[in-house]
């Protein structure tokens, strides 16, 4: 991998050996694989030196169904909301920064602002399209790669070559790869067969992982997956299919955070659907948009070029806002029509 240079590993690890206050930071709305990576780097740290201090810096708060990924260390995290001064602080009196499973500054949204004040190295590791180099002073950034708990693995395991993980780390970064494979079913390498092998190995109870991720959640997510399958699922000619989650209806169903994960993925499991989209109302005025793609369709590219947004070839999210692009949340149907029908002509 070429951000795997042997100069970077060592400028790395000089940052790592000097450092006294880290911040680890990831994108807004975390999935499993931002907790996953920012609690694997966190723990790794803590163990390689027990007098670093670090803390996990969320935009959000972690999702209910994912909460389990932090267990062990939620007295190091701060969310912004509601540790919005103690996050001030941090950042400003941090020695090194980390940006994990997001491209830039600009998607960690409310932390932006402090992260990008602080004169601390910055360092980014993260597999999207599109990385700001240019606010970073080191950078670890691979697309053929299945996670960035994937790079981040690669990445420990060549700092201590020939080392076994610490447990907690080993767990917490199969659990980002698991999530953002959903579960070895796309985006998948070579090397993340590899990387699971060896965590196997080394002792990370992958069936607690799969039960805790795909068999835990609420009966409401079952009962609002149906009515969105059975009344909301639209069809449109050529290969394209989307559904639309009002608030209204997250009310009406009981919807925490976390529960309509893996929505989007459902209308590809039909033979000739190859684009499908999700959206979902927010109380900020705007539709958080997940868009997915068979291979040979850019969900990257509709996400870019009709939702603010973007991340891989095949999986991809942005925002749809109102009135800025559409007048009326009720108009969101007929945007994305329009969006996915031009998409899929391409």
């Amino acid at each position: 991998m070429a951000s795997l240079q042997g100069s970077n590993l060592r400028s790395l690890i000089g940052h790592i050996n000097t450092a006294t206050r880290v911040s680890v930071a990831v994108h807004t709305h975390p999935d499993g694989d931002a907790l996953g990576a920012a609690t694997g780097l966190a723990t790794f740290l803590m163990a390689r030196r027990s007098d670093l201090q670090v803390r996990i810096l969320l935009p959000d708060p972690a999702p209910i169904t994912l909460s389990f990924v932090i267990r062990g260390v939620r007295d190091i995290i701060l969310t912004a909301g509601t540790d919005d001064e103690a996050i001030h602080e941090w950042t400003a009196s941090s020695d090194l920064v980390f940006c994990v499973d997001c491209n830039g500054f600009f998607r960690t949204e409310s932390l932006r602002e402090p992260l990008e004040a602080s004169t601390a190295p910055k360092i980014l590791i993260d597999h999207h399209i599109g990385p700001d180099r240019d606010s970073f002073d080191l950078v670890f950034s691979e697309t053929e790669i299945s996670s960035a708990s994937e790079l981040l693995y690669q990445i420990l395991t060549a700092i201590n070559p020939g080392a076994d993980l610490p447990l907690a780390t080993a767990t917490a970064l199969m659990i980002g790869m698991t999530t953002d494979t959903n579960n070895f079913a796309n985006s998948v390498f070579p090397s993340t067969l590899a990387m699971a092998s060896d965590l196997l190995r080394q002792g990370v109870d992958r069936d607690f992982i799969v039960d805790a991720v795909f068999n835990s959640y609420r009966l409401s997510r079952l009962k609002a997956l149906g009515h969105l399958l059975s009344e909301k699922f639209t069809y449109i000619h050529g290969g394209g299919a989307y559904m639309i989650l009002t608030l209204e209806e997250q009310d009406r169903f009981d919807l925490k955070e976390g529960d309509t994960e893996g929505f989007v993925n459902i209308p590809l499991s039909v033979s000739h659907i190859r684009l499908s989209v999700f959206l979902k109302e927010t109380k900020e005025g705007h539709f958080r948009v997940s868009v997915r793609s068979k291979k040979g369709t850019s969900a990257n590219a509709l996400a870019k070029e009709a939702f603010h947004g973007g991340g891989h070839e095949n999986a991809a999210g942005g925002k749809l806002w109102y009135p800025a692009d559409i007048p009326t949340p009720a108009d969101a149907a007929a945007y994305v029509e329009e969006a996915v029908i031009k998409a899929l002509a391409v």
